[in-house]
């Protein structure tokens, strides 16, 4: 008797795509330059433990954060002129990840290296590549932010850490039309002029684009802090949302001074730069700097709308992690959208689309 057995085809059990958590084969901000000093940094970075320093060189490095003797972090040890050394042991690490020294010991086992990552400072941010097993290195340049660098302007910035994943964070920044309920203290208004904003949302590839005008407005109290206002002012808010980073251009013109289509238009600046990177699966941290044109006083005028900026993103900490507290309380229940929703959403599908794209 033959018994015959079905096999499926490969037609019939088609290979599905892998969906990563976060896209790989990308850069990501691991630090700010003016981070890296004399002492190492321990920094988790899309669920790796990493450890980023500075080489005698000046050049950023980025290790797995463990000893490969026994598992010290390598972040608890020191910096000395040829690498970093384990605070256990005494191994000395290059910025490659590989031992150039045993304490008492000459020969090093070829196994004595720690995984790095490609590094590479741009602008004074430092750009991490997390690349996948077809593309462990970069495969293109990280980008390019020359408002720290082309003198136009003065800036500062810092980090912050969130508990609450880094899309939420995406999902505030491309909305500002909360400003005028989250931000009265500081960047706020007219809460009625800012959700009733004409808005325009453009798209070109992965890049997401959103344009607010608020002329006539009332200006808040950064502005006025920073700038001499006559009276009632016209706002802009532009928004330009890549994966790995935003970039968000905001500030305003007396009213009825200039047109605010104007690329080269005058009056009150705020370049903002937004790092969002995963720390893992439910917290990030964010890598922000703010730069300002101050018309005079302008050290003093660049501390107060970076002391201002410091206190509007803390203002938004306290909301995001609020609202994912309630996210897991409430079990993830479905969220309605309403119009000003529309750029966020878009920069959703772009993250869900580039989680899927991996192999």
């Amino acid at each position: 008797m033959t018994v015959s057995i079905a096999v499926p085809s490969a037609e019939a059990q088609p290979v599905e795509p892998t969906v990563q958590p976060f896209p790989l084969d990308q850069w990501y901000v691991a630090a700010m330059g003016w981070e890296l000093k004399d002492k190492p940094i321990g920094r988790t970075l899309l669920n790796k433990s990493v450890v980023l320093f500075r080489t005698a060189d000046g050049q950023a490095a980025a290790l797995e954060n463990r000893c490969c003797h026994r598992a010290l972090p390598l972040s608890d040890g020191t910096l000395e002129a040829t690498g970093i050394r384990c605070g256990y042991h005494g191994l000395l690490f290059d910025g490659a990840g590989r031992c150039i020294e045993i304490p008492g010991q000459d020969k090093i086992p070829s196994k004595a290296i720690v995984p790095a990552w490609p590094v590479q400072e741009r602008d004074q941010i430092v750009w991490i590549w997390f690349g996948s097993e077809a593309h462990p290195q970069p495969t293109h340049e990280p980008p390019a932010y020359e408002v720290h660098t082309n003198g136009q302007y003065l800036f500062d910035g810092d980090v912050f850490h969130y508990n609450a994943p880094w899309q939420l964070i995406h999902d505030n920044l491309m909305d500002l039309s909360h400003l005028g309920y989250v931000h009265l203290k500081t960047i706020g208004g007219n809460a009625s002029i800012h959700m009733n904003a004409k808005m325009k949302v453009e798209q070109e590839g992965d890049t997401v684009r959103v344009i607010r005008h608020m002329p006539g407005s009332v200006p808040p109290p950064t502005y006025t802090a920073a700038y001499p206002f006559k009276d009632k002012i016209d706002r802009w808010q532009e928004i330009e949302f890549f994966f790995n980073h935003l970039r968000i251009w905001t500030g305003a013109v007396d009213e009825g001074t200039e047109s605010l289509d104007d690329p080269a238009r005058g009056g009150f600046h705020m370049r903002g730069f937004h790092g969002i990177t995963p720390e893992t699966d439910t917290s990030c941290h964010y890598f922000w700097s703010m730069a300002t044109n101050p018309t005079q006083d302008h050290e003093a005028v660049k501390a107060k709308v970076i002391e201002q900026t410091a206190l509007t993103f803390m203002e938004d900490k306290v909301v995001i992690e609020s609202q994912y507290r309630n996210i897991c309380q409430f079990d993830s229940p479905p969220m309605i959208d309403i119009h000003v929703d529309i750029g966020a959403n878009r920069a959703r599908r772009v993250i869900d689309r580039l989680c899927g794209a991996a192999r």
